[in-house]
């Protein structure tokens, strides 16, 4: 799957999430420079993606006009023009690419679609630019992807192809239970790596008992038998060990790849070692720069 030698000339990556905007000025496979601003989807109307583009990318386009090639959530239904899904099984990247029209002359805009599952139903924006950059990165990959986040993403790959995946929103799962009920009195800033284990490991053992270890974290609280760092780890342990229980079957012996860096991506590892998974990291930003620069390379092979 690695075609970047294949990308020549000029253009501009994107990627384009809810929160940030990130751009490369590229010069065929190699980044040139990097910026970001804080204009991301979620804080734009439709009229306002051109102009926060430009405001990072003027200099960059005041020739003939460049491509630009984005990814994510620039391509949502809320998004500057909707991309679409291509159904899976495919492989991550490949047209039809959306074209946008933008008003600025130097601006030549595609977006890369996401990917969507009928059966069962889900959909995924951006990560399938990280998935194939992951691919690029490491063409002979055949097992699962996980893309920790706020909606985390199991995607199972084999010779290049995503045959399926699945979404779970156990970030905001944690985020309402810790901010929103009745544990958010008792949780304090800190950690307790022991605690963790033991929500992960609970889980494993009685996954049905979740709503049960749920107010077990209040009752400890109260009869000071844990300390409010302690049940923020447990509450996290508890979460994410009840999404590994209901996703078992995508990575149970199967090598495992997690996108993503940070506290989050740690913390899954770790929860996927008290499993004896041994998952493999790979970074964010150069994932989904890989996956942008492969994505083009499509796009120059699709050209006469």
């Amino acid at each position: 799957m690695a075609r970047s030698e294949a990308v020549a000339d000029d253009w501009i990556a994107v990627d384009w999430g809810t929160s940030s905007l990130r751009v490369w000025r590229m010069r065929g496979a190699d980044a040139q420079e990097a910026r970001r601003s804080a204009a991301g989807m979620g804080t734009l109307g439709r009229d306002g993606f051109e102009p926060a583009l430009l405001e990072l990318i003027a200099d960059w386009v005041t020739g003939a006009p460049i491509p630009v090639l984005a990814c994510g959530m620039v391509g949502a239904k809320q998004g500057w023009s909707e991309a679409g899904y291509r159904a899976v099984p495919c492989n991550p990247l490949g047209a039809p690419f959306h074209t946008v029209q933008a008003n600025y002359p130097g601006l030549a805009v595609q977006i890369i679609p996401g990917l969507s599952q009928s059966d069962p139903a889900d959909v995924m924006r951006g990560e399938e630019t990280q998935i194939g950059g992951c691919l690029a990165l490491d063409p002979g990959f055949s097992g699962t992807i996980g893309l920790p986040g706020t909606h985390m993403k199991w995607a199972q790959v084999s010779n290049g192809v995503v045959t399926g995946f699945t979404t779970t929103l156990t970030g905001e799962l944690f985020a309402l239970l810790s901010q929103g009920s009745v544990l958010r009195h008792g949780l304090g800033q800190g950690w307790d790596d022991a605690a963790f284990a033991d929500g992960v490991l609970a889980m494993q053992a009685a996954p049905a008992g979740f709503a049960t270890a749920l107010f077990g974290i209040r009752a400890r609280g109260l009869l000071g038998q844990e300390s409010p760092d302690a049940a923020r780890a447990r509450l996290s342990g508890l979460v994410i060990g009840l999404e590994l229980a209901a996703t078992a079957a995508i990575w149970v012996d199967q090598p495992v790849t997690l996108i993503g860096e940070g506290r989050l991506a740690d913390l899954y590892a770790q929860a996927l070692a008290l499993h004896g998974i041994q998952a493999a990291k790979m970074d964010n930003e150069a994932t989904t720069l890989a996956g942008l620069i492969h994505a083009r390379a499509l796009l120059q092979e699709m050209q006469p």
